[in-house]
């Protein structure tokens, strides 16, 4: 892959990647509420959840989704209410409880990574967004397997370091949130923002 093309590319995702959006609020919210070593879960769910849209889209679903309307809205709507189940359920929650089990006690590593896993897949337009998006960086005249695991691995790794920036950046906020007053406004923050992703996945055409 030319080089020129493969910077382009690292820095398209980057800027990308560093747009908050409801996979950034949950694992900032995981961090507030339970931690970094325990929100560190999510991670690897949002690297799975990203690598799994990315394949489905260079296998061709993107364009079985464009073509079936239903299948579009279905998986779309899915996305939408999982969203807005999340931020319910936090708002719910209370403060100090953002992201915890009903018994107060801290949630799984499997339950953080199941969580970060479909907020970032069970979304179509993220399919169809990098099957608009990956084509622009191969080069037709050359293989197109090492061009395709050369962008994946890339968009991957980045995703990692974005995504522990986020858990960092969270896990220092949450020492200098110790308040009840400033605990319920983040609660009520990260609730709002899942269930405005979901409305607005859900709308939007």
């Amino acid at each position: 892959m030319n080089i020129e093309v493969w910077l382009a590319f690292t820095f398209a995702s980057l800027v990308l990647l560093l747009v908050p959006g409801p996979v950034v609020m949950l694992v900032m919210g995981y961090t507030i509420s339970n931690g970094r070593s325990l929100a560190a879960a999510a991670i690897p769910g949002v690297i799975l959840g990203d690598f799994v849209a990315m394949t489905i889209s260079l296998l061709g679903a993107g364009a079985i989704l464009q073509a079936s309307a239903t299948l579009f809205l279905t998986l779309k709507f899915a996305g939408a209410v999982y969203l807005v189940w999340l931020g319910i359920k936090v708002w719910k929650g209370g403060p100090g409880s953002t992201f915890k089990e009903s018994t107060n006690r801290p949630p799984t590593r499997i339950r953080i990574m199941r969580d970060a896993f479909l907020v970032t897949a069970l979304n179509p337009k993220d399919v169809l967004f990098f099957v608009a998006f990956l084509p622009q960086f191969i080069t037709p005249n050359q293989p197109l397997l090492p061009q395709v695991i050369t962008l994946e691995a890339t968009f991957l790794v980045i995703v990692f370091f974005t995504t522990s920036a986020w858990v960092v950046l969270a896990d220092t906020l949450a020492r200098q949130l110790k308040s009840p007053e400033t605990s319920k406004f983040v609660s009520r923050f990260g609730a709002s923002w899942l269930i405005g992703a979901g409305i607005v996945t859900a709308a939007r055409a």
